[in-house]
């Protein structure tokens, strides 16, 4: 029986084979594989996973959505975590460098930097991490703040769900934009067209 379950969520089939190929048959490997964000998700609150292996651009559920899902429960925090992808600036417009809880690994790769990113990843997974909560203390009428431990906790992950959304808020306004643009292109070719 497998002792280290891996989970690989990759839309491209082979590289989720290449994954499980080049993976050392002496390391006791059982690898899941998920061609989409949610069905990665699903799986990983199934299973216990000793690695996860994700690629940021996915259908259905992009792995920036499945990466905050992961970051707002501290069990699955803990779980040793590659993202992967063909371009990095993709992965950095969302998250600054240096990557301090994950490893990144550049497509295409070979077996040696596969396998030096599960052990780094292995190795960021260990170390401590700050609190994701902060206590913020709500201000009394006269704008002091209270001494009885009636504090409310805020997550940063609901910030990052905030940031997501202004993210993708903006990244829509960009498409609506062009798509303003591509009419607008249309309704004056159509007036040349009938004068």
């Amino acid at each position: 029986m497998a002792s280290n379950k891996i989970l690989v969520i990759d839309d491209t089939t082979v590289v989720r084979v290449k994954v499980r190929e080049m993976l050392p048959p002496s390391g006791n490997f059982q690898v899941f594989e998920a061609k989409d964000g949610i069905e990665g998700l699903k799986l990983i609150q199934q299973e216990k996973f000793s690695l996860i292996m994700l690629d940021f651009l996915l259908p259905k559920m992009s792995g920036w959505e499945v990466f905050q899902q992961i970051q707002a429960q501290p069990d699955l925090r803990k779980i040793p975590l590659v993202i992967m992808s063909g371009r990095k600036e993709e992965v950095t417009e969302k998250i600054s460098e240096p990557f301090e809880y994950f490893e990144f690994l550049n497509k295409p790769f070979d077996q040696k930097q596969l396998i030096n990113a599960i052990k780094a990843a292995m190795a960021k997974s260990k170390q401590p991490r700050q609190d994701q909560t902060q206590v913020i203390a709500p201000a009394t009428k006269n704008g002091a703040t209270p001494t009885n431990g009636a504090a409310t906790v805020a997550t940063v992950a609901n910030g990052a769900e905030v940031q997501a959304l202004n993210d993708k808020i903006a990244k829509m306004q960009v498409e609506i934009d062009s798509l303003k643009k591509q009419l607008a292109q249309v309704v004056t070719f159509i007036k040349q067209k009938i004068k």
